[in-house]
């Protein structure tokens, strides 16, 4: 069975934001960002920070290749997708195996 949407459609005319220039943007309801708000400023992920933990992984030679063959970054492009496998299958409540 197939979700539905809980979004409406955009009705955002992009093609017109896309055209207009930076002095084309009424900024007078939005007051200017001062470096001193930018120093009091706390990015909020959750109630919890993020934290890493080092790991020593062994995968397959290919895919290995595979993500080397596409340059530098290649470790965070793997970690990338590790994230979002695992984020998908927590969603979808999937398991594993």
């Amino acid at each position: 069975m197939k979700k539905k949407s809980t979004s409406s459609k955009s009705k955002t005319d992009f093609a017109r934001l896309d055209k207009m220039k930076d002095e084309d943007i009424d900024l007078s309801d939005a007051p200017e960002i001062t470096p001193e708000m930018f120093a009091k400023a706390i990015v909020r992920r959750g109630l919890r920070p993020r934290t890493k933990t080092q790991l020593t992984l062994r995968v397959d030679s290919d895919v290995l290749e595979w993500y080397k063959k596409h340059g530098r970054g290649y470790q965070k492009k793997s970690i990338c997708c590790y994230t979002l496998t695992c984020r998908n299958i927590k969603d979808s409540r999937q398991s594993l195996v």
